[in-house]
């Protein structure tokens, strides 16, 4: 059975309507933390002008591939491939990597010197503080089921971003109290 997200699903189009205005003149978005492929297989097709690399972890493959072909083996505890792209996103996966594997992937990212647009969806902090009481739970489970994991703050997340070379140009808020932020590189 293919593997399926509701999140994925019910999130989409939002995520899409940004995505198609900041990757409209972007030719190859590397996908990192792909999951069950759902956004790979939504997103590649209403951005024909661009390649979408999907990407995740080793044992994730075979699940992307029921949605889109070749995905690429990518975790943040090894160095990346080398892969020419000029956009990196990724969705729903720094508050389920523990803060040293965030900075890895901000390394990682800002070491990639071709990528001058890096998207990150998903829920996040203002101030140190939770931006709904449903984040707050979430948050809660999650720390409950991995004291690594949690909600990250956005300045953290920006501050990471300026030691690799990116700086915020956009904060765009999405349903369920998510954000989608986008980073660029001059």
């Amino acid at each position: 059975m293919k593997p399926f997200s509701e999140s994925s699903e019910r999130n989409r189009a939002p995520i899409l309507a940004v995505l198609k205005r900041i990757f409209s003149k972007t030719k190859l978005v590397l996908e990192i933390g792909s999951g069950t492929g759902q956004h790979a297989a939504y997103f590649a097709p209403e951005l024909p002008h661009l390649t979408w690399q999907a990407s995740d972890r080793a044992e994730n493959l075979a699940d992307i591939r029921q949605w889109v072909a070749n995905p690429i083996e990518i975790d943040v505890d090894k160095p990346f491939p080398k892969v020419d792209a000029d956009a990196v996103f990724t969705a729903n996966t720094c508050h389920i990597m523990s803060w040293p594997q965030v900075e890895r992937l901000f390394e990682e990212v800002g070491g990639m010197s071709s990528v001058k647009t890096f998207c990150l969806y998903g829920p996040f902090n203002y101030g140190g503080k939770h931006t709904s009481e449903s984040n707050a739970r979430f948050d809660a489970m999650l720390r409950g089921r991995d004291p690594a994991s949690g909600i990250r703050d956005s300045e953290a997340i920006s501050a990471l971003a300026g030691k690799s070379g990116f700086r915020l140009a956009e904060d765009n808020a999405m349903p369920a109290n998510n954000r989608l932020l986008v980073f660029r590189r001059d």
